[in-house]
């Protein structure tokens, strides 16, 4: 490899440069674009300084101008820049006493966790920002250099997963509307967010089939729809707000995606006729009144992620056992409680002892 700023030759395997520091092109898996966005944007701010950086139309102009042929890609910087991921990065990094490392360890944690961005997406965002700042950064999921003498596949960029963001296409309480009087309801693909109480008070809703795009379902969306059965939630979710669920009084079972990491308050909150819920290992709490009132729940298996559970999230489920690890906060908070538990040894399997 060759740098581009001194021209100093180096193994393919190193992500600055020794002679002069640089930071290294590299690609990103999934985006092969990779190198020729970094070289335009590194061309861009050598153009037009840090300025730009904090001119929020300035950049979004620029950016533009400067990759007009990769769209989806651009789309995906200028969200990220739009939300403070470069100013973040660059105030972080130039600060008295800051650090450049830890300006894009921030950034990448950002986009993981507040934008939902796969560990992809944010490697190429956060390798883009960086090498426009002059930065060097080691990316995971950065593609090995290919022999110039192989043929290159060529790729259908129509079947290249791109990521999506939670409010891309939300479904609003006036579109929810046409299906009042429906029992069997199939949400189009495509919407990414349910907004809050959407389909409230659906009293002939039996069925319902969500989008795989779906990433969040807002506040008491499916709140006393008092016949739906069962719903399948879509592998790519991330959040379901407080009392999506609530007074759903024919709901049976529930099975939480592993990208949700809280379940809010009142969230399934007299769901009465509720036996089987399935909790993941991502998720970390549980709020307030979240189970009050599930009088059929008998068995919830709760994983040693969990980390804070409100008071009263079991209040009035009174066939309730909590099966969770010994010694795990779970299992503490059941004897503060008074709610009935059964242990597992930890490393053992959580559900052996399923009734």
């Amino acid at each position: 490899m060759q740098c581009e700023s001194c021209h100093a030759e180096f193994g393919s395997d190193l992500y600055a440069c020794p002679e002069c520091g640089a930071p290294v092109l590299q690609t990103i898996a999934g985006f092969e674009s990779t190198k020729e966005i970094q070289r335009k944007m590194k061309h861009m701010h050598d153009e037009y300084g840090d300025e730009l950086i904090l001119d929020r139309k300035k950049f979004i102009s620029l950016i533009h101008d400067y990759i007009p042929e990769y769209e989806k890609e651009r789309r995906l910087l200028i969200r990220c820049y739009k939300v403070g991921i470069l100013r973040l990065m660059y105030k972080e990094g130039y600060k008295q006493g800051g650090n450049k490392e830890i300006g894009t360890m921030k950034a990448k944690s950002l986009l993981l966790s507040d934008l939902f961005l796969s560990e992809a997406a944010a490697e190429f965002v956060v390798a883009c920002f960086t090498y426009m700042l002059g930065w060097p950064f080691e990316a995971k999921l950065r593609v090995p250099e290919r022999d110039p003498n192989e043929p290159e596949e060529e790729e259908d960029e129509k079947k290249r997963p791109m990521p999506l963001f939670i409010d891309e296409k939300p479904l609003y309480p006036s579109s929810a509307a046409r299906y009042r009087l429906f029992a069997n309801v199939t949400i189009p693909e495509g919407y990414t967010k349910i907004e809050a109480f959407s389909f409230d008070g659906f009293g002939f809703l039996r069925t319902l089939r969500l989008p795989s795009t779906l990433l969040a379902i807002g506040d008491y969306a499916f709140s006393s729809c008092k016949r739906l059965k069962g719903v399948e939630l879509p592998d790519m979710m991330k959040i379901i707000k407080q009392g999506a669920f609530s007074n759903c009084e024919s709901l049976s079972v529930i099975k939480i995606p592993k990208g949700i990491l809280e379940i809010e308050d009142n969230t399934f909150q007299f769901c009465r006729s509720l036996e089987t819920v399935e909790i993941p290992p991502t998720v970390g709490s549980i709020g307030a009144a979240a189970f009050t009132g599930c009088e059929n729940l008998k068995n919830l298996f709760l994983p040693d992620s969990i980390k804070f559970i409100d008071t009263d999230a079991f209040s009035y489920c009174p066939e309730l056992v909590i099966h969770c690890y010994e010694n795990s906060y779970v299992h503490k908070y059941c004897m503060t409680n008074g709610i009935d538990y059964e242990t597992v040894s930890t490393g053992e399997d959580l559900k052996k002892k399923r009734v």
